[in-house]
């Protein structure tokens, strides 16, 4: 027997969390596999104009590492393509729920759709999949206590203005970037802030709005506290591209080439010009000291 969800579940956030524990509840019950089905790309990446702009809050394998740490048994991708999206709620039951997962029990969000109807009514999704041999159970909308509604698209917009404490409310857990430390050009060595470039995994990864942050990175399976900046540089030289800096409170190894996983804590400030290396490096000390 088998109970699933569907969905994208970027982020995996508070939301989709009711949604997921619903589902491992339900097969725990019952005695059955619970399996997430996502769909990757992104159907906005697939679909909409905006694909070349679109980002993502989770990589694929981050997201799949905190499905299974929420207890659910197995996670499958379905490829999602134009044909694909052409697919009726009927004709995604019979095919896919049913055919090739042998779903019993669907657990949706409270505004979940399938197929290319865009169905939300309720009773005809629930006769549709019931002619299917497939149950539908609906998990009510889930609310912050400050009664706000949580969706990716509003996590996406938080983090892109810099209200990094209100996405990691709605997430549930601080925001992440994941990647390699690659070199950069070595200039807050020579300041006293060394600082660890990352490049990250997943291009399509949504950053941070540019600006100064209380951070905590992780090397060696060992987490430091930090802070990081995310900019252009722009005391350094003008029109340099985006990069992502950690300095590590007192720590000195050489950390070239190994993965980094930095968890976003708290907005410090604006990245800001200065008239001087100096300049920067005193305000990099106020920095320190506000932050640690």
């Amino acid at each position: 027997m088998v109970v699933a969800a569907t969905g994208f579940f970027d982020g995996v956030h508070l939301g989709h969390k009711a949604v997921l524990d619903t589902l491992t509840e339900k097969a725990k019950s019952l005695g059955a596999q619970s399996v997430v089905l996502s769909f990757w790309p992104h159907p906005r990446a697939v679909l909409q104009q905006d694909a070349h702009t679109f980002r993502m809050l989770t990589s694929l394998d981050e997201k799949k590492e905190m499905i299974h740490r929420l207890g659910v048994d197995a996670f499958k991708i379905i490829s999602f393509s134009k044909d694909f999206s052409t697919l009726s709620f009927k004709e995604f039951c019979k095919e896919y729920l049913v055919k090739e997962y042998g779903v019993n029990v669907l657990v949706a969000g409270f505004d979940h759709r399938l197929g290319c109807d865009g169905v939300k009514n309720r009773e005809y999704m629930q006769e549709e999949a019931r002619t299917c041999g497939i149950e539908i159970i609906w998990v009510p909308e889930y609310k912050t206590e400050q009664g706000e509604h949580i969706s990716s698209t509003k996590i996406r917009a938080a983090l892109a203005q810099g209200s990094i404490e209100t996405a990691n409310r709605w997430l549930g857990y601080p925001y992440c970037l994941h990647g390699v430390v690659v070199e950069g050009n070595r200039i807050g060595r020579t300041l006293g802030f060394p600082t660890a470039n990352m490049q990250l995994y997943e291009p399509l990864k949504q950053i941070p709005a540019n600006g100064v942050y209380k951070v905590e990175a992780r090397l060696n399976g060992k987490w430091y506290p930090g802070m990081m900046n995310i900019g252009v540089r722009p005391t350094v030289a003008a029109h340099l591209e985006q990069t992502i800096e950690t300095h590590i409170f007192d720590f000195e190894d050489n950390i070239y080439g190994l993965d980094i996983r930095v968890r976003m804590l708290k907005y410090h400030r604006q990245e800001v010009a200065f008239p001087s290396l100096e300049a920067l490096k005193e305000q990099l000390l106020k920095d320190k000291e506000a932050l640690q």
